[in-house]
């Protein structure tokens, strides 16, 4: 019954309520309608509730704005510590670059100068080179290295740089050098790939300065070989060698108290060279060399039956075997002392070579010098012949020394000993 009067109450409708106010005589009356109930109730609610929001931002004012103004603080703080991060990286960057750049500089600075220097020691050493040209040393020494192509050499220098590098243009040598050479990755920087390439090619360069000492040395060491064992074959064929430079008789090991540098190895590579061209000069004046080359021998030095009259004789030179007009040659430089007819020796010539040596040429069929007239080695002295004392053409060919006949083999032996030690 409740449900079902509510519901009827609720499904009539209302009517507006009315004040009725009386004063005195007069009485007045108000009709107040739902929806201006509504309305009132709406803003006395909407007052109450700006009155509340207006007290409370009064109250909570200045927390909110301290709050406001720490934030913002924060946060302006914030971009000024990321600011000076980043000023304070590209300025170690920048400092970094210019690091590298006055190390690079440093670097190919002392790349040029030690490759200044291996040009300069090449222009030393290339005169040496002629010299040993004409001392024909042995194929087993070296000769050093020609003269290093100083654009070659940087420009293979630049292009390994750039390579390594991952520039595009040669580097140090490129403007685009300092803009490129930091913008690489592997963990390795370009400073670091910059020095391990600068370590390589140094330690190419010092590897080309101790090959060139190493071929120095191995040239002096030639060439003091060779000239000792010249003067041994002379010393054994009794021509006294001397090679003295005016020092004392002095010798032994060497044990450097410092490595030698260059210029030491070139001054011991001139000496040894200078000693090498005084003794080889000698050996071109003294009578060691064959008069009758390629031909045999028919009758040595010393006591032999005498072929006319059978009777044992004394043989003061030795015989060579050869046709007639065969050239006979000069055994060592010096000066004719005597060229014509003389007795038994039929045609003849005799040189002088100093110290006391001569040699004669004898039975010869024609003579192609004359007296006081200077000879080198080897000069055609005059034709083989059959003139004098002899039974058929040969070259008669002695070795005297203050006018005593000495054995020619000894010095032919000599001569040949040092010939193959100036071969090449």
């Amino acid at each position: 019954m409740t449900d079902n009067r509510q519901a009827s109450v609720f499904g009539r409708r209302r009517e507006p309520h009315t004040v009725i106010i009386a004063r005195g005589d007069q009485i007045r009356h108000f009709t107040i309608r739902p929806w201006m109930a509504a309305l009132a109730g709406s803003v006395v609610a909407a007052a109450a509730v700006g009155y509340l929001l207006a007290t409370s931002y009064l109250v909570l004012r200045d927390d909110l704005i301290g709050a406001a103004a720490a934030r913002q603080a924060r946060m302006q703080q914030a971009y000024e510590d990321r600011i000076s991060m980043l000023r304070a990286q590209v300025d170690r960057i920048t400092s970094r670059q210019m690091l590298d750049q006055h190390l690079v500089e440093s670097k190919v600075t002392e790349l040029l100068e030690r490759q200044a220097q291996l040009t300069q020691r090449h222009g030393r050493i290339s005169p040496i080179l002629d010299r040993i040209g004409d001392a024909k040393l042995p194929n087993s020494a070296p000769v050093p290295a020609g003269k290093p192509d100083r654009q070659a050499r940087l420009g293979s220098a630049a292009t390994a740089y750039a390579s390594v590098t991952g520039g595009t243009e040669p580097a140090p040598f490129s403007s685009a050098f300092w803009e490129t050479r930091h913008g690489h990755s592997g963990g390795e920087s370009a400073a670091d790939q910059a020095d391990r390439l600068f370590m390589t090619i140094n330690q190419s360069l010092q590897d080309i300065e101790e090959e060139q000492i190493a071929r120095l040395d191995m040239l002096a060491e030639d060439a003091f070989e060779k000239t000792g064992r010249i003067v041994e074959a002379l010393e054994e064929a009794g021509l006294q060698v001397d090679i003295d430079e005016g020092g004392q008789d002095t010798g032994g090991p060497l044990l450097p108290v410092q490595p030698l540098n260059f210029d030491m190895r070139v001054r011991e590579l001139d000496q040894a060279l200078s000693k090498l061209e005084t003794v080889t000069e000698m050996t071109k004046a003294l009578p060691i060399h064959n008069p009758a080359p390629g031909r045999s021998v028919s009758s040595t030095f010393g006591i032999r039956r005498d072929p006319l009259i059978g009777a044992p004789a004394m043989h003061a030179g030795m015989d060579f075997r050869a046709t007639t007009g065969t050239p006979v040659l000069a055994a060592g430089a010096g000066k004719v002392i005597r060229a014509g007819w003389n007795g038994g020796y039929g045609r003849m010539v005799e040189v002088e070579h100093g110290d006391g040596f001569t040699t004669r040429y004898a039975h010869m069929s024609r003579i192609g010098v004359k007296a006081g007239e200077s000879v080198s080695t080897g000069d055609v002295l005059g034709k083989v012949g059959s003139t004098g004392r002899s039974t058929g053409p040969h070259l008669h060919y002695e070795v005297r020394r203050n006018g005593e006949p000495l054995d020619p083999v000894r010095f032919l032996k000599a001569g040949r000993t040092v010939k193959k030690l100036m071969q090449p």
